[in-house]
């Protein structure tokens, strides 16, 4: 029973500090509405709405952006290491890398590298 209180009390404290949290942010910003204000001390009146500048085609490109630099963050640490654990670590780069290049396929295949 004790083990379940612990874990009851620190469910309550995070949902107070979310709560909080987000009261804190709801009373004190700028705008209600911070899509439809005005950008602040800018001196520019926007043309056009915010979030409708980007085209939608470019959402895979950045996804496969993110793909490989989520790659290089694996890269670094595996750079470290891969002295000490030898041809094992080699190995689950390349599967690792081979995956990827999958994805990298998958994506020229339905178009995502297509600039127009």
């Amino acid at each position: 029973m004790s083990a379940y209180f612990g874990i009851a009390i620190l469910l309550a404290v995070a949902l107070l500090a979310v709560g909080g949290l987000y009261f804190v942010a709801r009373y004190t910003a700028i705008a209600a509405e911070p899509v439809e204000s005005l950008p602040f001390l800018c001196g520019w009146v926007p043309e056009e709405h915010a979030l409708s500048r980007y085209h939608v085609r470019w959402y895979p490109l950045t996804l496969l952006f993110l793909a490989f630099d989520v790659e290089m963050l694996f890269m670094y640490p595996w750079a470290l290491v891969v002295a000490k654990d030898g041809i094992g670590a080699v190995v689950e780069m390349f599967v690792f890398l081979g995956v990827l290049l999958a994805g990298v396929v998958w994506a020229w295949r339905e178009g995502a590298l297509r600039w127009v």
